[in-house]
């Protein structure tokens, strides 16, 4: 394997090479954009299905946009983000959390279930369309095997890195833990005596994500899918 660590190695697709340590800030300046990119699509989709229901709160701070700035947490969205592509693991992060007014929801329980859901799905669906792409890219012969290099080469690792973290980003959210996403899902679903244990767990939801991640069971559940999604783009 070259210093380079490139994509394609004897005619097959390794998404993994994404998440390898990184020495040149060209690629270091791309995982950040497209982290940025990713979790301002999250975001802004919060804020659009909470106005859909009939909450501006988001939409009046400037949320519904794709400009990162509007999104931005200092630390979550620059600090830890850029330590984790200095030392060459998967750059990860969070943006500032949209508010949410529930007094002027429609039916705020039906309304949260979508308002939660729309972030994931909308990096599942940026993920899709990314894969469409690459899949084009590669049958027209522009990303064919043993032909990346230079731009190309810059351009498959944008496309990887963009389907890996929307994957990944809607794989973590959906975990029904507080505060993620997953944990707004179910309590719009949840009834009666359900709905009371489970509030009870509030309080602890960043200490069960803690054990999550430590135990693996983020890897359990996101390998197989990262896999699948290798074996499409192969």
């Amino acid at each position: 394997m070259t210093d380079e660590k490139k994509i394609m190695v004897d005619g097959k697709v390794y998404l993994c090479y994404v998440f390898l340590p990184m020495n040149n800030i060209i690629f270091i300046i791309i995982q950040l954009a497209v982290l940025l990119f990713a979790i301002s699509i999250h975001e802004s989709a919060h804020a659009w299905m909470a106005n859909r229901f009939g909450d501006p709160t988001a939409k009046n701070l400037g949320r519904i946009t794709l400009n990162p700035i509007r999104h931005i947490d200092l630390i979550g969205t620059i600090i830890f983000p850029i330590i984790l592509a200095v030392i060459g693991a998967p750059v990860f992060g969070w943006a500032k959390p949209v508010m949410v007014n529930p007094y002027n929801l429609r039916n705020p329980r039906r309304a949260n279930v979508f308002i939660s859901a729309a972030g994931p799905l909308s990096n599942i669906f940026t993920a899709v369309v990314g894969i469409i792409i690459f899949l084009i890219l590669r049958n027209i012969g522009f990303l064919t095997p043993g032909n990346i290099q230079g731009i190309r080469y810059l351009i498959a690792y944008i496309f990887l890195y963009l389907i890996l973290i929307n994957i990944f980003l809607a794989i973590f959210n959906l975990i029904p833990v507080p505060p993620l996403d997953g944990s707004g899902i179910l309590e719009g679903i949840l009834r009666g005596e359900a709905l009371h244990y489970y509030e009870k767990i509030k309080p602890y939801g960043i200490l069960i994500l803690f054990v999550i991640i430590y135990a693996g069971v983020l890897d359990v559940i996101a390998n197989p899918i990262i896999s699948l999604v290798v074996s499409i783009l192969k």
